[in-house]
């Protein structure tokens, strides 16, 4: 069954909640005739009669309506802000899961759903929705002003409409402007977040000025397009006050003419200018939060759209944890973005080879051939266009993602470490882990000892105002973080990018113990102290799969291929690195340990 819509399920539990707030917005709507009929009453009855009892009896009444107006409202907005935060309660999780996937294939949609529900959390519990739930009320108060006059009526009937006419110009005119402003909000942001996370390549390269340029000219048009919407959006909005003004004034105009002729009472004209200005007023409130209005709609769509079945997974059988038998059949992934251009090749296509629980697969190639797509696809992080990954043959769809990523471990090549302590990233923020377990985890990535020299230990934190870690420390925790557990499968993408030599003898050595446990470990190298630890090679070349097999083997064909007897089909820029594999000490010491 397909997931449901996490934002629409949480819109519909909201119900409740909404027709409380209309209920006592008809309550507070009714206690607004409170002033008309007090006014009234005092110019028709007490200054005519000249009776202080009928006035305290009349102003006690007064205060007690004006007391149950202030609960209604009171207790309409305490309603709406509830009912917004329970709306971020039933749909932040989803929010926060689209944004995590917003890097992966097909998941830019989800960018901006926490800020999305950011925006309708603010305008449900704002003055823009309480304008919303007095509007069905401008009738009533039009029909009393008929009731009293029908001159009178179809003068407030007049001025509703010349205000309803003024909202809708208002929307027609401002909304595309307000939704290309928020777009231009989006793309600034994006653009500033990265620009941050590279700021010590881009001020060293004398980039700032030019990122700076780059950044004033998004913000101009965002400001620009945001500065359209809203002036004409503010001119309907002073358009509306003033209008409002007038009416009233007219109204007391048209009231005197009227009382002149005996048709009404003094006490009338007064009543009759307050109500129509409540009749007027939810118009005018909705007219000047028009910008949120605009935002909070484009808002809505977006995040209904874009959580069309992100929803809870439908339930999975559990699976029992897995021995580390891993097959790949067929294998292809085209390029993100590119599913649907036929005439470019896939990244990866037609990729099979299967591993034993223990065995270590070094994954060599040149740029570009598709080492770090087939890491992606080993682990769940891309879905293949075409084949499939069996772990203990259960493809990765047949497993709950949860329960999946505890048997596995990975180390992306562009490793982020998440603001926390260090022992908070080993254990993966995993509220039960143990301590035990993080510290084994860390002695088996060759980083407790590095760990320990560091001024909090475990407890050091990572992230913001916190002092940096080394490009190679990161990379052990990430390691450490990787291993912890016990994984079953292990996928390594350039682990050794920014170690040292202690730290390619670590790496070897955690490797070879991952083995042990049973762990299958795949590795992608460029260089050959990576790889000094598998039993098996697969060599890439152009996105497929130029040789496979027992690493003595393919190092032997690709030396014998380098020498001029031929390779097999291999590429020349593998065949030079699996060469050089070959000749390294750390393959040839490690060769008969790693078979």
């Amino acid at each position: 069954m397909k997931p449901a819509n996490p934002y629409r399920d949480a819109l519909g539990r909201l119900r409740p909640a909404l027709w409380g707030a209309l209920l006592f917005s008809a309550g507070v709507n009714m206690l607004m005739f409170t002033g008309p009929l007090f006014m009234l009453q005092l110019y028709d009855r007490v200054l005519s009669s000249g009776s202080v009892p009928t006035l305290q009896g009349l102003f006690a009444a007064v205060v007690g309506a004006y007391a149950f107006l202030g609960l209604y409202d009171y207790l309409r907005h305490r309603i709406l802000s509830r009912a917004a935060y329970r709306l971020d309660a039933q749909a932040g999780d989803a929010a926060f899961l689209l944004r995590l996937r917003s890097g992966l294939p097909g998941g830019a949609a989800g960018a901006r759903a926490p800020q999305d529900l950011a925006v309708v959390r603010g305008f449900l519990s704002g003055p823009g929705a309480v304008g919303f739930f007095d509007l069905p009320w401008t009738p009533v108060f039009a029909a009393v002003t008929w009731a009293i006059h029908p001159w009178l009526g179809m003068l407030t009937l007049g001025g509703m409409a010349i205000a309803a006419t003024m909202a809708l110009a208002n929307q027609m005119r401002t909304s595309r402007a307000i939704a290309r402003a928020m777009a231009m909000d989006g793309a600034e942001a994006r653009f500033l977040e990265q620009a941050a996370r590279s700021g010590e390549a881009l001020i060293p390269m004398g980039m700032a000025g030019a990122a700076r340029a780059r950044w004033r000219r998004m913000h101009d048009e965002g400001l620009a397009a945001g500065q359209e919407g809203g002036d004409r959006g503010e001119g309907y909005a002073a358009f509306s006050k003033a209008f409002r003004m007038l009416l009233q004034s007219a109204l007391l105009g048209l009231g005197g003419y009227l009382a002149l002729g005996g048709e009404i009472s003094p006490g009338m004209i007064v009543a009759t200018s307050i109500i129509a200005g409540r009749a007027l007023a939810p118009i005018d409130a909705v007219i000047g939060q028009w910008r949120n209005v605009v935002r909070a709609r484009e808002a809505h769509r977006r995040l209904l759209a874009c959580m069309e079945g992100a929803g809870r997974p439908p339930a999975r059988t559990a699976l029992p944890a897995p021995g580390g038998a891993v097959s790949v059949r067929d294998l292809t992934r085209r390029a993100p973005g590119m599913e649907r251009r036929a005439d470019l090749p896939p990244v990866l296509r037609g990729i099979s080879f299967d591993l034993s629980p223990g065995d270590g697969l070094g994954v060599i190639g040149p740029s570009a051939s598709g080492k770090s797509t087939l890491a992606r696809l080993l682990v769940g992080a891309w879905t293949p266009d075409l084949g499939e990954v069996r772990l203990d043959g259960a493809s990765l769809s047949q497993w709950d993602p949860e329960a999946l990523g505890r048997h596995i471990g990975y180390l992306p090549q562009s490793l982020e470490l998440l603001p926390g302590t260090i022992a908070e990233n080993i254990r993966r923020f995993d509220p039960a882990g143990s301590d035990a377990a993080v510290v084994e985890a860390a002695k088996q990535a060759g980083a407790h000892e590095m760990i320990l020299k560091l001024p909090g230990g475990y407890e050091t934190p990572i992230g913001a105002g916190a002092p940096p870690l080394s490009g190679g420390q990161a990379q052990r925790v990430g390691l450490a973080r990787a291993l912890y557990g016990g994984p079953k499968l292990v996928v390594l993408d350039e682990p050794n990018a920014h170690l040292d030599a202690e730290g390619d003898e670590a790496l070897t050595r955690a490797v070879l113990a991952a083995r042990r446990g049973g762990a299958a470990v795949v590795v992608m190298a460029h260089r050959p102290s990576a790889v000094a630890a598998v039993n098996r090679i697969l060599v890439l070349n152009d996105g497929m799969m130029a040789d496979f097999g027992e690493k003595q083997e393919v190092l032997r064909r690709a030396t014998r291929g380098a020498a001029g007897a031929g390779a097999g089909g291999l590429a020349a820029g593998a065949r030079t690195q699996a060469q050089a594999q070959a000749q390294s000490p750390e393959g040839t010491r490690m060769l008969e340990g790693s078979k």
